[in-house]
């Protein structure tokens, strides 16, 4: 007997093996084998069984496969597999050369404290008969394996992650095992050192993400193929692992535009997640004080069940307020506005903490020159560069960092005529360091968090109190619980409103409702102070309770324009290092696009130049493609797309900005 496979890594065509005496032939359809290739051993999977030699073989010597390789009996696997490959049009083994990359390379640093577990006994989940109410609606579809895609709004503090632990308690008494999703590393091991401690013995917590190690990996590669049960925690990667006993998969934080990957092919991992739900007949439960539009559309139309927490566990919800930067008023700087002030001066007298939130890294965003209105750049990225407080300018983008200039480098003015524009973090510290030279203050930024010793210290610090005023940008708007902080400070709160993105609107709402959900947690009175530039109607569901207004009101919007989720949305980006290939095949590929497009398939947007439309001297053009329908517009894209491009085209199905 004989078997053709595709080798996993580094072949596109398919090899024919002679398969050993001892094979069981109904072993082989899909298992993957080790056969040799020249020198070397290397992995493939079967893809075909025969009982003859194809006649086109040639005189080809046909080598023996060597052995079977260990791999989980996942019956559900590969039909997820070919799903996703078709979705995102890519090669069915990806996923497969994937797992394999990840059981071999090295560890990234892990930025954050992985502690180990505590040694005292977990207490006993008790649920409030508000979430013991959601417990038993969602329980029947474990014991039933029944797909069961259930949307968990739940105000921030609410007890979401209580309702987790009874289903992943429950889970692993049906001896199955539990994914986890959360959007990024930090969140991640923040949860697996939670629910470490929090969850009885004898559920094992394992986590598969960068920042695990390749021993831990592969242990948990070892439990997979035994078939044991445990709880599965990561970002990315454990929805594209083979889980034989797969039983409930929970997303939390589930609008989160981190669960798209940013390099290509940009999987959305919980889309993948909701597929993968579907494939195996389970439940899966995505929680979130904010849910995405494109989750409440899906209860709206295609029968999902929503379930809400309305109190929270502790404390009670913060007082909003805002503020316009732009009313004439005195204050001592213009970014701390007087109502700002005097909110911290009182917490600080109160010996309580305060937040202060900036989407936005650095000392200011860019420098300028008064005379002739020069702005350093970077000459590999199309951005401006940014202040550091280093005495430094660096991209954000590729890392090139210079110092500082003395004199403007295009009219030679001196040094008095760069003005720095804008307002980073670190210059957010400088001022508040002016203003309250008393008081204590930390900053929580990508810059900190992915330095493992300061982030550690930092969270550390501010827990225990030593930090009275943590200044942070989006690391800090999800998952952690301070319990004495009352104060939130938002600096510039339509910041993100401007940007060229068709859900703006959606994702700077969340994020600000996120950070605001930080306040108040185990207190009865909290202030949330939302400082802003130009007046815009998301401020008025600035209270999360009315955050189902808000969709209502933004579906209506999108409904008019044809955004998701009432469409689909393809993003594709043309990327070569000459800007003139990629222009002009943009061009071609939208002609070609045109031709084959019908009004009932959708509509083409572009080609256009992104605002970062130069990254590592690599340069972009992007179209958009939006209908009804999904698959057309894939299949359009297939037909349309001509052979012998010297761009390389990456796609993203409803790509979240």
């Amino acid at each position: 007997m004989y078997i053709r496979v595709r080798i996993v890594t580094g072949y596109k065509e398919s090899l024919v093996y002679e398969v050993p005496e001892d094979w069981h032939q109904d072993e082989l359809s899909g298992c993957i084998v080790r056969v040799p290739l020249q020198t070397r051993q290397v992995l493939a999977r079967v893809i075909e069984m025969m009982e003859n030699l194809p006649k086109n073989i040639g005189n080809f010597t046909i080598k023996k496969a060597i052995a079977r390789e260990p791999f989980p009996n996942d019956k559900h696997y590969w039909p997820f597999i070919k799903q996703l490959s078709q979705y995102y049009q890519i090669d069915e083994l990806f996923c497969l050369r994937r797992i394999k990359q990840f059981l071999s390379q090295k560890e990234k640093q892990i930025i954050a404290e992985q502690s180990v577990s505590s040694m005292t006994e977990p207490e006993m989940v008790t649920l409030t008969p508000e979430q013991q109410t959601i417990y038993d609606k969602l329980a029947p579809s474990l014991q039933l394996n029944q797909y069961y895609p259930a949307i968990l709004h739940g105000v921030t503090g609410s007890g979401k992650t209580e309702i987790y632990k009874t289903l992943i308690i429950t889970t692993h008494k049906l001896q199955k095992t539990t994914i986890f999703l959360l959007p990024e590393v930090t969140l991640a091991l923040q949860f697996e050192r939670l629910l470490k401690e929090q969850l009885p013995a004898d559920i094992p917590v394992r986590s598969f993400h960068s920042a695990t190690s390749i021993k831990e990996k592969r242990i948990t590669w070892q439990m997979l193929i035994n078939q044991q049960p445990f709880l599965l925690i990561g970002v990315h990667l454990p929805i594209l692992l083979p889980i034989a006993n797969l039983g409930l998969i929970i997303v939390d934080e589930e609008h989160d535009p981190g669960y798209q990957e940013k390099r290509a092919p940009t999987i959305n991992s919980k889309e993948a997640a909701i597929w993968r739900a579907h494939t195996n007949n389970i439940p899966i439960v995505l929680g979130s004080a904010t849910p995405s539009m494109h989750s409440l559309y899906n209860v709206q139309t295609r029968g999902w069940h929503l379930f809400k927490l309305e109190k929270r566990y502790a404390g009670a919800f913060p007082t909003i307020k805002t503020v316009s930067l732009l009313a004439k008023q005195k204050q001592r700087n213009f970014w701390i506005s007087a109502d700002l002030e005097t909110a911290l001066a009182e917490r600080l007298a109160k010996k309580e903490q305060s937040i202060i939130f900036l989407n936005r890294r650095g000392y200011s965003f860019f420098m300028q020159c008064k005379q002739c209105s020069y702005i350093p750049t970077c000459t590999a990225c199309s951005v401006s560069l940014t202040v550091h407080e280093n005495n430094r300018l660096s991209c954000h983008y590729c890392g090139t960092s210079k110092e500082l200039p003395t004199s403007c480098p295009a009219c030679n003015a001196d040094e008095k005529k760069l003005l720095k524009r804008g307002i980073g973090t670190q210059q957010l510290v400088t001022i508040l360091e002016k203003l309250f030279p008393y008081a204590r203050i930390g900053r929580a930024d990508l810059d900190t968090s992915s330095n493992k010793k300061i982030w550690k210290q930092t969270m550390h610090d501010f827990s225990s109190g030593a930090i009275n005023i943590l200044v942070g940008t989006q690391t800090i708007t999800k998952g952690y619980h301070f319990p004495n902080v009352t104060l939130v400070g938002i600096i510039w709160a339509d910041l993100n409103l401007h940007f060229p993105i068709y859900n703006a609107s959606e994702t700077t709402l969340q994020q600000l409702l996120q950070v605001a959900g930080r306040a108040g947690r185990t207190h009865t009175s909290s202030l949330v102070i939302v400082q802003y530039m130009a007046e815009h109607e998301i401020f008025s569901y600035l209270d999360e309770r009315q955050y189902c207004n808000f969709y209502a009101a933004e579906y209506a919007r999108r409904q008019e324009l044809g955004y998701p989720p009432c469409n689909r949305l393809i993003e594709l980006a043309l990327k070569h290092g000459d800007q003139a290939i990629v222009e002009h095949e943009s061009q071609l590929l939208a002609k070609i696009i045109k031709q084959h497009l019908t009004p009932s398939i959708g509509m083409l947007l572009g080609p256009s130049k992104p605002p970062v439309h130069m990254i590592k001297h690599i340069h972009t053009r992007k179209l958009y493609l939006k209908g009804p329908n999904m698959q057309k517009l894939l299949a359009l894209i297939q037909q349309s797309t001509p052979k012998g491009l010297k761009s390389t085209i990456f796609l993203t199905p409803n790509p979240l900005q």
